[in-house]
């Protein structure tokens, strides 16, 4: 059966301060259909997503709906309540009521037929809480269903399902599509948007770079050109010199539940190594491995030649350092001085060499790593007065006044301008010059391939390939991590 348009949206324009989010964009979508929508991170898909969901004004463009359009949508982060009944959690606003009690019994009866439809079979009175992850995500699509909506909106619904539960899902969104409802399903699951989707939108850069192509019409590599567009590939990387001595950083057959399964690779001195994929693909646990952050259950690790680190006290003192994404969080004591931040590891926490010096010393200490850094600001500035760059290159200085062999990077330029990124990457370069072995994930791929000599890819908890050499673009890494391939000059 064939469905007319449900949604049509036409030059979206959306400015945050002078960053245009969306720059003329607009989607179609056709009732009966999975529509996907993908595109890089900051490409503008969670800005359009909150404007057709109706929770974000465009500043210019039109969103024109279907009369009776009930829009409902289940976003990535799931909004439920563990400790409330799976009834409750379905009906979480106005539920049905008689003589001005809760109609348990109007719930049910409207609950079951939906649940049956999506294969979700739960006790209705039991805690949310209990459920499975997976039955958990279901759970909160029965609840935008309920709402009988025309348009549903799915924001990464997979990025935490076990295959099982994605094989369910796709069974899930036939039904849905077979009674009318259009599905705008967000992705960076390429795979899927193959597997699921009947038509797919690109956007790049707030544009629409594709739109609303049908699935026969693509592949994957195509996709993958139109979210990056014509971008120039990088030059050549310098060559450089690797330590022929046993390797600081050994993984064999690694396995830790949920996250990755037999994970085998090694890290040389002077080698500066990329680890990539999507969400939850499992790179970022093999950083935490390395770090001491994540127990393995099976599988040998080996870091710095002290065997597996129990914790990140342990890493360091095995030579690893960690510079993490979040650094206010992890990385920083804002209400302190530079002096205080930059010494804290070495030898405020570690006591190194068995003393601590004195402060006049740890002030020169400072001195010294922020001039090798170029970090404007004094030793006795609060750290909070810093720039966002500036206090990046204050957790550089932490960790290299620990003098690691073992330099372990989560997204080190995040949130820096180009300038503060250039100085990064030059003191990732000395450091592997220096016989350090740096491992480093980045959302950026552009930076993999600049900094990098090669590139780990992970694919649902896997490591399925290695891109280096002269195939080492950003192009070859975005295929890779769809498709789990490799690459090598």
């Amino acid at each position: 059966m064939t469905y007319g348009d449900i949604l049509v949206a036409q030059g979206l324009v959306k400015s945050y301060g002078g960053v245009r989010a969306l720059d003329g964009a607009g989607i179609r979508l056709r009732g009966g259909e999975v529509h996907a929508l993908v595109g890089e991170n900051g490409a503008g898909k969670s800005t359009l997503v909150r404007i057709l969901s109706g929770a974000l004004a465009a500043d210019e463009g039109a969103v024109r709906l279907a009369k009776d359009t009930r829009i409902a949508a289940v976003s990535q982060e799931l909004s439920l309540f563990p400790d409330l009944t799976v009834r409750e959690n379905l009906f979480p606003h106005q539920p049905p009521r008689r003589l001005g009690l809760l109609d348990r019994g109007a719930m049910d009866r409207a609950a079951r037929p939906v649940l049956a439809e999506l294969g979700l079979d739960a006790d209705l009175g039991m805690e949310l809480g209990e459920l499975t992850l997976a039955d958990q995500q279901l759970t909160e699509i029965a609840r935008a269903v309920l709402r009988r909506p025309r348009l549903l909106i799915l924001d990464e619904p997979t990025s935490a399902l076990p295959a099982a539960a994605v094989d369910r899902l796709e069974r899930v969104l036939h039904t849905l599509t077979g009674r009318g409802i259009a599905v705008l399903y967000v992705t960076h699951f390429l795979e899927e948007v193959m597997r699921f989707a009947q038509r797919v939108t690109v956007l790049r850069d707030g544009q629409v770079a594709l739109a609303g192509v049908r699935r026969q019409e693509v592949d994957v590599p195509e996709l993958v050109s139109a979210m990056l567009g014509g971008r120039p590939e990088q030059p050549p990387r310098r060559s450089r010199t690797v330590v022929d001595l046993p390797p600081p950083v050994v993984l064999s057959e690694v396995s830790v539940p949920g996250k990755l399964a037999d994970v085998t690779f090694t890290v040389r001195a002077g080698e500066v190594v990329g680890v990539a994929g999507l969400q939850g693909a499992g790179h970022l646990s093999a950083l935490e491995v390395v770090c001491g952050r994540t127990a393995v259950s099976a599988g040998r690790v080996d870091i710095g030649g002290h065997g597996r680190p129990h914790s990140l006290r342990d890493a360091v003192r095995a030579g690893v350092a960690f510079v993490p994404s979040d650094r206010k969080r992890y990385g920083l004591m804002v209400d302190r001085t530079v002096w205080e931040n930059t010494t804290a590891v070495s030898w405020l926490a570690l006591g190194r060499g068995g003393f601590v010096p004195s402060r006049s010393e740890l002030v020169r200490r400072t001195v010294d790593l922020t001039e090798r850094l170029r970090l404007r600001g004094g030793p006795y500035d609060l750290v909070a007065r810093l720039s966002g760059g500036n206090q990046q290159k204050v957790v550089f200085a932490k960790w290299l006044a620990t003098e690691p062999r073992i330099v372990v990077l989560d997204d080190p330029t995040r949130g820096v301008d180009v300038g503060v990124r250039g100085e990064m990457h030059r003191i990732v370069g000395e450091l592997a010059a220096g016989g350090a072995a740096v491992l480093i994930a980045s959302t950026d791929l552009a930076e993999l391939t600049e900094v990098c000599d090669r590139v780990l890819v992970f694919v649902r908890g896997r490591l399925t390939g290695e891109v280096h050499g002269e195939r080492l673009t950003e192009h070859a890494l975005a295929v890779a991590m769809q498709q789990g391939t490799s690459a090598s000059g």
